[in-house]
């Protein structure tokens, strides 16, 4: 069975969560780089990291990695890889994609370009053939250059990672599934303590936070390109996969998951995708304004996504949101709190003092994961 380097990118600032992801899975990581961990895997690697990763943006075969610094030079180390292991005669194949960070070639349109030319130069040579129909299945490649550095690779997602299947309906600037699965990931919740999301918007965190306390693997209801890769990947290992996932969800959990927001039509939303998601009996989601957060229990967890304020007109408002949030929480007793935010005078106006400040870039935007880490509850006698 043939061993490739895969690559899974992720958000700026959450490869740590990520490498752990693809360790517990019993992967040998290769590298770390910022945005994306890269590992050693086979073809059933492919289909379990597709399935089971909750933090990857997508799964990627390494064709290779080069420097180059001329566009003659990139077009002859494309030329020069081995394109027929990875695309049969009638494969469909484009650059879907191309960045140049610090780097001599920075053109990405030319890079596409030249890519597929030197591709089916290659494989002209390899097939003995003039012209290729492309009617056969999808070979999506993506190429990223960093300093000078390209890494070529094949992607077997299609469709990011973060397209679960179970989100149909959005709010207003929701959390993408892999940045909420990632932040949930950094806290120490568990499914035994109390979830609250009293900003909840379409309930990504609830409905991600449930997935993991009943152990289901967030791709198990969607399609990856792969899957039709039968010249590399065997049908059976993706069955296989699935059964694995199937096997290892337990719905007899006892779990305390709640979501809340002011909007009405939100909190509809957030039960709609929670159906969607077949996690609906373990959430319970409330129309609720913040000011009306209360809990008789202790060493419950706040994980949440509250107003950026990206538009000047909403931006007023944040000091006094900010100042009841701070409120709110200090009246939970022995409560922990997880905060992401890109308003730069959140801790000023929440009035306390993070434990832990991590710096995470929710696509373009610089955001900070504030971590107020309440007691542990104290262990239980046997």
């Amino acid at each position: 069975m043939d061993r490739y380097i895969l690559i899974a990118p992720c958000h700026f600032g959450l490869e740590s969560v990520l490498k752990r992801e693809i360790t517990d899975l019993g992967y040998e990581i290769y590298k770390v780089e910022d945005g994306k961990v890269s590992f050693y895997g086979d073809s059933k690697a492919i289909c379990r990291c597709n399935i089971f990763l909750r933090t990857a943006e997508r799964v990627m075969i390494e064709v290779g990695r080069f420097k180059a610094f001329s566009f003659d030079e990139f077009f002859e180390k494309v030329k020069k890889l081995e394109w027929e292991r990875y695309i049969p005669k009638d494969g469909k194949f484009w650059v879907t994609k191309a960045t140049s960070v610090k780097s001599k070639l920075f053109s990405t349109k030319d890079l596409q370009s030249l890519a597929k030319k030197a591709i089916v130069e290659r494989l002209k040579q390899v097939y003995k053939i003039e012209w290729f129909e492309e009617n056969g299945e999808e070979y999506p490649i993506r190429i990223f250059f960093n300093k000078d550095e390209a890494v070529v690779s094949i992607d077997t997602s299609g469709e990011s990672l973060h397209k679960r299947g179970y989100r149909t309906w959005t709010s207003k600037a929701p959390i993408s599934e892999t940045l909420a699965a990632a932040l949930i990931m950094l806290t120490p919740w568990k499914k035994d303590r109390i979830l609250l999301d009293p900003f909840c918007g379409c309930g990504t965190f609830p409905i991600e936070a449930a997935m993991m306390a009943i152990n289901m693997a967030p791709g198990m209801n969607r399609s990856f390109t792969a899957e039709n890769w039968t010249n590399l990947i065997p049908k059976k290992e993706w069955y296989d996969g699935i059964n694995e996932a199937l096997d290892l969800i337990d719905r007899n959990v006892e779990t305390d998951i709640q979501g809340s927001d002011i909007d009405d039509e939100v909190i509809k939303a957030a039960r709609k995708n929670a159906i969607n998601a077949e996690v609906d009996e373990f959430i319970h989601f409330q129309k609720k304004d913040v000011r009306d957060i209360s809990h008789r229990k202790k060493y419950g967890f706040i994980i949440t996504n509250p107003p950026y304020g990206e538009r000047i007109e909403d931006k007023e408002n944040l000091p006094e949101l900010y100042k009841i949030i701070g409120e709110k929480y200090k009246s939970l007793d022995s409560w922990s709190a997880y905060i992401i935010t890109s308003y730069e005078d959140a801790l000023k106006y929440l009035g306390l003092k993070a434990d832990k400040n991590r710096k995470i870039y929710n696509g373009m935007i610089k955001t900070y994961f504030y971590q107020f880490m309440g007691p542990k509850p104290p262990k239980k006698s046997n």
